[in-house]
C-alpha cells in the first residue's frame, strides 16, 4: 500500500512538473510573462492626478487625490479661468518624483502627413507604464533626466496603447501632453497615434483599465467614463488625435491597414476623419458593408487589424496597400513580439514588445525597445540606448 502511495505521488509530481514546464514554454513562446510581487507604493497615492475638467466654457476645475485604504482618501480642488496661466504637476509615487507642465486648453487636430527628413523614434504599447516610458526616452536621448526635450527637430511617434493594464495612465498621458509642448519649442514633434485601448477608454470601455481609476472617479464624485469624456481636458485632448499618420514616407498605425481599403476612394485624412467621428461610440456591424464599416471594425479597423502577423496577406497585397496611401513602409504595435523586428522584406516594422510594469515584477524580466529611423536606416533601440541595425 505504501509503495502504491509513493508511486502515485511520484507520478503526480512528475505530471505537475511536466505541465508547469509546458505552461512556461507556452508563455515564453507567446512573449508573455508571469507577474508577481506588487510594490507597496502602489497602494499609497500622493497627489494622484491631476484630473482636469471644464466646469463651463470659461472655468476649469483641477483635482489631486491623496491617501490609502487604511487612512482614507482626500482630494484638493482648485478653480481656474481658461485665461489663467496654469501650471500643474504630475507625481509618480514609485520613486517620489514629479514633473511640472503648463496647461494649454487649446486643442487642435494634428496634420496627418509630414515630410521633413528628420529622425524618427517610435515606441508603442507602454500600457500605463510611466517609469518604463520615461526611462526609455531618457536612455534614447529624447529627453534628459530633467525631462527636458533633447531630440531637436526629431519626431517621437507613440504608436498607441499607452493606457490600460497599469497604474500610471495619468502620469503617462500628462508626460505626453508636456512633451508635445516642449518638442514644439525646439522644432520637434510628438505624434500620439491612438490605439484600440485609447479608443476603448474614450468609448467608456474600461475592462482592461486598472481598478485604481474606477475608485479615483468615485472619490471625485464622478463615473469612470467622465475621466475621458468631452468635459475632461485629457479626454478632449485625446479625441483630437489621429489613428494613422504618414511621416517621411513611413506609415504609423497601431494595428495596420487592411488591403480592402484600396477598394475605396479614400486617403489618410479621410480615414482619420471617419475613425475620429466614432471615437465616442462603440463599433457594431451594420447591414451596409462599406469603407466606414471596414475602418471601424474591431477586426479590420486601423487600430485593431492584425493581418501582418497572419499567413493570408501576400507581399504584393501589402505593398499595394502601402503605395495606395503613399507609403513605402508601415510601423505597427498591437501584436506583441519578443523584440522589435521587420517583416515582409522590410516593409513592416513590428514594435510592440513586453515592456516592464511600474508596480509589478515579472518573469522573465522585461526590457523596453523602440524603433529608430535615422538617415534611411532602421535600428532597434534597446533600453540602455544601444542601437542594433535591422
Amino acid at each position: 500500500m505504501k509503495k502504491k502511495i509513493l508511486r502515485y505521488l511520484k507520478h503526480l509530481t512528475l505530471t505537475i512538473l511536466f505541465l508547469l514546464i509546458v505552461g512556461l514554454g507556452v508563455i515564453l513562446m507567446l512573449n508573455g510573462s508571469v507577474n508577481y510581487g506588487d510594490r507597496p507604493a502602489k497602494k499609497n497615492w500622493v497627489k494622484e492626478g491631476p484630473y482636469v475638467f471644464y466646469k463651463n466654457d470659461s472655468l476649469l476645475e483641477t483635482f489631486y487625490i491623496t491617501g490609502n485604504k487604511e487612512s482614507g482618501f482626500t482630494y484638493s480642488k482648485e478653480i481656474h479661468t481658461i485665461q489663467d496661466t496654469i501650471r500643474l504637476s504630475s507625481h509618480f509615487n514609485l520613486d517620489s518624483t514629479s514633473f511640472d507642465f503648463p496647461l494649454d486648453t487649446r486643442v487642435e487636430i494634428p496634420a496627418s502627413t509630414y515630410n521633413d527628413g528628420e529622425n524618427i523614434l517610435a515606441v508603442s504599447d507602454i500600457e500605463s507604464g510611466y517609469k518604463t516610458f520615461r526611462d526609455f526616452l531618457i536612455s534614447s536621448a529624447v529627453i534628459n533626466d530633467k525631462l527636458e526635450w533633447t531630440f531637436g527637430k526629431g519626431h517621437l511617434v507613440l504608436v498607441g496603447d499607452f493606457v490600460d493594464r497599469g497604474n500610471s495612465a495619468m502620469q503617462v498621458l500628462w508626460l505626453i501632453y508636456m512633451l508635445e509642448q516642449a518638442a514644439k519649442k525646439h522644432g520637434g514633434k510628438v505624434h500620439f497615434i491612438l490605439g484600440n485601448h485609447e479608443i476603448k477608454n474614450l468609448q467608456g470601455n474600461f475592462m482592461k483599465a486598472s481598478m485604481k481609476y474606477f475608485y479615483a472617479a468615485a472619490i471625485l464624485g464622478k463615473q469612470q467614463v467622465e475621466l475621458y469624456d468631452s468635459l475632461s481636458l485629457i479626454g478632449r485632448w485625446m479625441e483630437s488625435k489621429n489613428t494613422i499618420e504618414l511621416i517621411n514616407g513611413h506609415l504609423f498605425v497601431h494595428g495596420g491597414i487592411h488591403p480592402d481599403v484600396m477598394k475605396y476612394d479614400t486617403n489618410i485624412d479621410a480615414i482619420n476623419k471617419i475613425v475620429r467621428h466614432r471615437y465616442r461610440q462603440a463599433y457594431f456591424p451594420t447591414s451596409e458593408k462599406g469603407l466606414e464599416d471596414l475602418l471601424l471594425s474591431t477586426i479590420t479597423g486601423p487600430s485593431w487589424y492584425r493581418g501582418y502577423f497572419k499567413d493570408d496577406l501576400t507581399q504584393e497585397e501589402l505593398e499595394k496597400s502601402l503605395a495606395f496611401l503613399g507609403a513605402h513602409t508601415v510601423v505597427v504595435g498591437h501584436t506583441i513580439q519578443g523584440k522589435v523586428k521587420k517583416k515582409y522584406k522590410g516593409k513592416v516594422y513590428a514594435i510592440d514588445v513586453p515592456h516592464p510594469k511600474d508596480y509589478r515584477k515579472s518573469w522573465p524580466f522585461r526590457t523596453s525597445e523602440g524603433l529608430l529611423i535615422e538617415e534611411g536606416n532602421y535600428y532597434r533601440v534597446l533600453s540602455n540606448g544601444k542601437k542594433v541595425a535591422l
